[in-house]
């Protein structure tokens, strides 16, 4: 399934075989709109109160659409997702780990998610009105990053 504007997305050789795989799902859904509650593990979905009436993602929901694809559940909220791998610092990031937001100081955790396509830029849903694209990844607001793969040697370092 490619949407509107989808273009071949190859992950860097660097990127583990599921970081890749979710990856390129991620990247397969540019265009698609956000949809608050929107989507999971069977790809774009209605969501509920402001995305009662569109078909598409919400951060979390691309997330869990893109390692689903990869083999991997880690859940459909961003706080699940926050605790479905190992935490990994910023200079071990590679393509396709998750990178969690905390952009409400009211709440404690994460509010938002993405995948890493480099070290410099995202592939998510950003907001109501927006459609999954890719944005620069370094935001005042970077909570951390999270790798999925925990059969790589340095998931843990």
């Amino acid at each position: 399934m490619c949407a509107i504007g989808c273009v071949a997305w190859p992950a860097p050789a660097t990127a583990s075989a599921s970081g890749s795989i979710a990856l390129r799902a991620a990247l397969e859904m540019i265009g698609v709109p956000y949809s608050w509650g929107g989507g999971g593990v069977h790809g774009p979905g209605y969501g509920i109160g402001r995305g009662a009436r569109t078909k598409g993602f919400d951060c979390s929901g691309l997330a869990e659409y893109a390692y689903a694809r990869a083999g991997i559940l880690i859940g459909t909220t961003t706080t699940e997702q926050w605790r479905s791998g190992v935490r990994i610092s910023e200079e071990q990031l590679e393509p396709g780990d998750l990178v969690f937001y905390d952009n409400d100081t009211k709440r404690p955790g994460p509010e938002h998610v993405g995948l890493a396509v480099d070290r410099e830029r995202m592939v998510h849903a950003p907001y109501t009105g927006a459609h999954v694209r890719i944005d620069p990844l370094d935001r005042p607001d970077l909570l951390g990053v999270v790798r999925l793969d925990l059969g790589r040697g340095d998931a843990g370092a």
